[in-house]
């Protein structure tokens, strides 16, 4: 649970503190003894970035800013020597504290906190017996003449949005279920005036959504879809963005069965799209943008129970394409592939999805960033390339040529899912862009959305990967 954040309009004496500072920075107004003030300026000269001061009754700690490198570095490295910090600040298990601020760039300082925010998360809903030093401190106050109470408003929704992410992708299968995760999705953002309508097995049948049914058929659970719909009246564009996301919320691979080690174990993990579809509605409805946005999250398990799809079957897909399922590992572009048809009904300016589609995304560029496929104009791309540096959710940009599309060419269907040995993640994205009749954008978040150890602010676990980069690109287009 988040911490409340506030604006301080005075420094108190007897409460801890953090600094942002610069190497210029002067600490003379500040209560530190002469004998601190030269011991903290002897460490800055000496290159350290973080120090800390214990006054026994407080502590001060400090954060220099390299103002040497790129911006967007300057704010990654806030976030990750936020980190850092709050390991400090925990370790002294100090229950509220003050942040100073002496950058003078709100951009700067919302960075530090969210850094701070974002490595307080912990899962901990089924531990029997909390960790004591995993307490967070309950206050943050915040004295700076640069931010707005707005802005730190708006930081809290949006961090928030990514501990709903991150707790959904960590709930394991017994728990959340494709059913329960359309309740979580209807719960929470009915209570922010979005629109969310759950379709039901029956109707997803009538829509004849046969990428969907057919990877339902191994499960004993029903399969849903959730359509979300944030609609302002002074939504300023005229028509909606859509943002669909992956909720394959466990992944056996189905009869072409993964290896447990380092694969299946990890498949609760394999709805992080449509987790980051679900924080990013919820921070954009939390936050009011006025945009129209819908969101499409269909959702099931892919399991090899009952009368499961099987290697040679063909499927009539929603918008009457067949395919020959060469894999049944290869399930989540086509859930995708029916989500993608289902929106052309809305006539949407942009479409873009988000899945922990291949193995082979993660493989190029590891957890660093995610791979970026697109048929929008250069601009769109552009401009969420941008949003991916200013939130370090980064975007690589990989090729859609149509050579790539002899891949996935059948001899008995239309389409196969599954392409050869070679550029798996371009292959799978080729599927997609069959059904994608409309500018659009598939991130394959599979490097990103799940670690299986902690990278400072990110954690471990799920990440909530998606929730800022979307938020901020949507954010920037009003």
């Amino acid at each position: 649970m988040l911490p409340a954040i506030q604006k301080s309009v005075e420094i108190q004496p007897d409460i801890s503190c953090i600094y942002l500072i610069r190497k210029t920075t002067n600490l003379e107004p500040y209560s530190f003894s002469k004998t601190e003030r030269e011991f903290v300026q002897r460490r800055i000269a000496d290159g350290d970035k973080q120090v800390v001061v214990n006054a026994y009754f407080r502590q001060s700690f400090i954060l220099v800013l390299n103002d040497e490198k790129d911006f967007y570095y300057q704010k990654e490295d806030l976030r990750k020597g936020a980190f850092g910090i709050l390991e400090q600040v925990r370790s002294y298990k100090i229950p509220e504290i003050l942040l100073i601020d002496e950058l003078s760039d709100p951009e700067l300082s919302i960075a530090f906190l969210e850094g701070f925010l974002l490595s307080a998360y912990k899962f901990d809903k089924y531990l029997t017996v909390k960790k004591e030093k995993e307490v967070f401190p309950s206050k943050i106050m915040v004295y700076s003449s640069y931010m707005r109470d707005s802005d730190l408003d708006e930081l809290s929704s949006l961090s928030e949005a990514v501990y709903m992410a991150r707790d959904l992708v960590n709930e394991p299968v017994v728990y959340l279920n494709a059913q329960k995760l359309s309740e979580v999705i209807t719960e929470a953002l009915t209570k922010l005036d979005c629109k969310v309508e759950v379709l039901s097995k029956n109707r997803i049948q009538s829509l004849k959504m046969g990428g969907l049914l057919a990877v339902n058929k191994g499960s004993v659970d029903p399969p849903c879809f959730s359509i979300i719909e944030w609609k302002p009246e002074n939504k300023t564009n005229d028509r909606p963005v859509i943002l669909v996301g992956k909720g394959i919320v466990f992944d056996t691979g189905g009869l072409s069965l993964k290896p447990t080690k380092d694969s299946m174990d990890y498949m609760k993990s394999d709805m992080s799209g449509a987790a980051a579809v679900f924080g990013a509605m919820y921070a954009i409805a939390k936050n009011k943008l006025p945009l129209h946005i819908i969101g499409l999250i269909p959702a099931t398990d892919n399991r090899p129970g009952g009368n499961a799809m099987a290697p040679g079957d063909i499927v009539t897909m929603h918008n009457g394409t067949t395919v020959e399922i060469a894999n049944t590992d290869a399930e989540g572009r086509l859930i995708l592939a029916d989500a993608l048809s289902y929106a052309k009904q809305y006539d949407p300016s942009l479409v873009i999805d988000l899945a922990t589609l291949t193995g082979s995304a993660a493989a190029a560029i590891g957890t660093e960033g995610m791979v970026a496929f697109s048929t929008a104009d250069d601009d769109t791309l552009r401009k969420l390339e941008e949003s991916g540096w200013n939130v370090f959710e980064r975007l690589v940009r990989f090729p859609l040529w149509e050579e790539y599309q002899d891949a996935i060419k059948s001899d008995v269907a239309d389409l196969k899912n599954l392409g050869g040995k070679y550029a798996g993640a371009i292959t799978a994205a080729k599927f997609l862009e069959h059904f994608a009749e409309f500018p659009w954008i598939h991130l394959d978040i599979a490097g990103t959305s799940f670690l299986n150890s902690a990278e400072t602010y990110r954690g471990k676990g799920g990440t909530g990967s998606g929730v800022r980069l979307l938020y901020d690109f949507l954010k920037n287009l009003t």
